[in-house]
Parts: structure tokens; C-alpha cells; sequence
């Protein structure tokens, strides 16, 4: 990725809390001819089967989700705040109506294990599927956590291999 560099996940400078619950970031699957992007602000980072890992969650009625359930790989791209509105619109917009790049500027690039990231991305982290889960409402032991699921579409979890991790 031209403009990035590679780094080991224990080099990661910024806190997972803030990347991914405040700045938010783009789950992306597919290639750079075939992909969809969504905004996303749940999700972590660990170590999980002696592999370092992501996992995050992607609703069933998302466009996002049938690209993450047709592609073994993905990434999460972060950016800095001058990039807030374009993930405003990635996260309100479907990729089935609009082509989010043209729509936000956001310039896909290809990533070194097919998948997608974007120019502007201060980090990107690409990932390969290990597992998913689809959540069961019945195992929710909080009966706050309802809230989140008026209506049902449940999210799909799933965990990610680090594969790569290119920083700006």
C-alpha cells in the first residue's frame, strides 16, 4: 500500500477504545472492483488462539454483510476527524443505492490480502475470518442490551486474524 507502512499489531500507537468507539472506523470486504464499506463503532482488538485478532459485528440486513459472507478476508480503516462526515454517510447510506466513494471522496486501494482500504486511512488492518457467530438474544444476561435490537437484526460477530496492519 503506497503511502503506508507495515507494522507488528504490538506497535499499534493509538487506543483501541478511541479508534474504534469514538473515531469509528470502515469495515470493508471485497476487492477494489467488487466491495462494500459501512461505518462501524463496536468492534476490539485482542489476542485470541495465540493469534492476534479483531472481531466485529455486521448486521444480516447490511449490503456489507453479503460481501463479508462471500470474501474470506477484510479490513478496518481508520482516519483522522477530517474524514467524520464521510463516515457519517458510510454508516447512514446503503451501498446498494449509492457508490460511497464517489459520494465521500474516499479512494479505494487494494490491500495486500484481497481486500480493500482507503487512501485517506491513517491506519488500515486487514484481517483473514477465523470464526462467526451469529448472536443469540436469548444469551444476553443485561436486559439492557435489548435496546440495541428494536425490531430484531441481530448482529453477526466475527473474528479476524491480523494479517497486516499498514499505518500512514
Amino acid at each position: 500500500m503506497e503511502g503506508f507502512k507495515l507494522i507488528k499489531a504490538d506497535e499499534i500507537q493509538d487506543n483501541p477504545f478511541k479508534l474504534i468507539g469514538n473515531d469509528w472506523m470502515l469495515i470493508t470486504a471485497g476487492t477494489p472492483d467488487n466491495y462494500n464499506t459501512m461505518t462501524a463503532s463496536w468492534g476490539g482488538m485482542g489476542v485470541l488462539w495465540n493469534k492476534n485478532v479483531c472481531f466485529i459485528f455486521v448486521r444480516p440486513s447490511r449490503y456489507t454483510y453479503e460481501f463479508m459472507e462471500k470474501n474470506q478476508t477484510f479490513s478496518l480503516s481508520f482516519f483522522t476527524e477530517e474524514w467524520r462526515n464521510a463516515l457519517n454517510i458510510c454508516g447512514t447510506k446503503s451501498g446498494r443505492n449509492i457508490n460511497k466513494a464517489k459520494e465521500t471522496g474516499l479512494e479505494p486501494v487494494p490491500g495486500n490480502h484481497h481486500t480493500t482500504g482507503f487512501a485517506q486511512a491513517k491506519l488500515i488492518i486487514e484481517c483473514r475470518k477465523l470464526y462467526f457467530q451469529d448472536l443469540i438474544p436469548e444469551q444476553f444476561l443485561d436486559s439492557s442490551i435489548n435496546k440495541c435490537y428494536i425490531g430484531g437484526d441481530y448482529h453477526r460477530v466475527y473474528v479476524g486474524e491480523i494479517l497486516a496492519i499498514n499505518v500512514k
